[in-house]
């Protein structure tokens, strides 16, 4: 059950992430700290950032609606593990603005999320 409502939580943020990124890409890229960093802001690339944050958002946050759905939040963990191992190459790189945010906002709710996406047994 913890495994379900932390897929929710995880789901429901990076959907929410993901809209906010898709309905005002622009306020987002200001807020989101470290992003301005990353480049100029590009609306497109926002915009396509944005919809694989609310696919995988949904595909999670579906796991904690029914836990026979794990297969799905795994597929949408993938988008998150891949965007968590970016930001780990550029932490090990020296090209990290701030590696205690990559850490916290992308690579470690990456893992958390595989966590909870996972099946128990008998799922």
């Amino acid at each position: 059950m913890i495994k379900r409502a932390i897929a929710g939580v995880l789901g429901l943020g990076a959907a929410a992430n993901g809209a906010f990124m898709l309905a005002a890409g622009r306020a987002w890229y200001e807020a989101v700290p470290g992003v301005a960093h990353t480049g100029p802001f590009n609306p497109h690339f926002v915009a396509d950032i944005g919809a694989a944050y609310l696919a995988g958002g949904l595909a999670l946050a579906a796991r904690s609606w029914r836990g026979r759905y794990w297969p799905a939040a795994i597929a949408g963990v993938g988008f998150f593990l891949l965007h968590a191992i970016i930001h780990a190459f550029d932490i090990a790189g020296g090209h990290s603005a701030d590696p205690a945010v990559d850490a916290a906002l992308v690579i470690g709710p990456a893992l958390l999320a595989l966590w909870a996406a996972l099946p128990n047994t008998g799922e």
